[in-house]
């Protein structure tokens, strides 16, 4: 009988040798990248123990880095490390709606959002919206439609208009209604604000 590795491979290709192998090779692999993985996970964990993890987020248009606690929420950091105090903290567990900001397009409140869900995708604040001197449509829309009396839901109340008129640019009642069913307006503001939507809607220009 010839040596073992003289033997012609086994039907299907394979032989025991081969098979050692592969599994060798594969084993090895996974322990690499489990490796790797524990790696990154360190790193993290180094980083937050030395006072928080980088971030990096395209804000109103412009990208903005920094070095947050884990526990960090966005609305905490677009406040206080970036002075956007347009985004209004109310009940800070996301029942009021005034911290609602645009995350990649889509209205989120920022008071229920981790700073670094945010990381490498784009926010819209009320500032990115306009400014009292060039107002977006929607937000000259609110101040004609006298859709405000005390102010503190506003920003977040035309951040939604915004989000939702950026995808639909002439929406039912209906619509708006679901729009801004999750921003809670203590004055009772609801028709001037489906007004404002309404007229923004009417001046036929894109928002967001």
């Amino acid at each position: 009988m010839g040596d073992q590795k003289d033997r012609p491979e086994a039907a299907g290709g394979f032989t025991r040798r081969g098979l050692i192998k592969g599994l060798a090779t594969t084993a090895v692999a996974s322990a690499t990248a489990g490796a790797a993985v524990l790696a990154e996970e360190r790193a993290k964990a180094d980083a937050a123990a030395a006072g928080g993890l980088p971030v990096s987020i395209m804000l109103n248009g412009a990208l903005k880095k920094g070095v947050f606690e884990p526990r960090t929420t966005l609305a905490e950091a677009l406040r206080d490390a970036w002075g956007l105090t347009g985004t209004k903290v109310g009940c800070d567990r996301g029942a009021c709606g005034a911290c609602t900001v645009l995350l990649d397009g889509l209205a989120v409140n920022s008071c229920l959002t981790l700073v670094h869900d945010a990381d490498g995708r784009k926010v819209t604040t009320v500032e990115g919206l306009g400014s009292p001197d060039t107002m977006s449509p929607i937000q000259k829309a609110f101040v004609e439609a006298d859709a405000l009396q005390c102010g503190f839901c506003t920003p977040g109340m035309v951040v939604s208009c915004a989000g939702l008129l950026a995808k639909d640019p002439h929406p039912a009642p209906h619509a708006v209604k679901e729009a801004v069913a999750g921003n809670l307006c203590r004055c009772g503001t609801y028709t001037g604000v489906f007004a404002a939507c309404d007229a923004a809607s009417k001046a036929g220009v894109k928002h967001g």
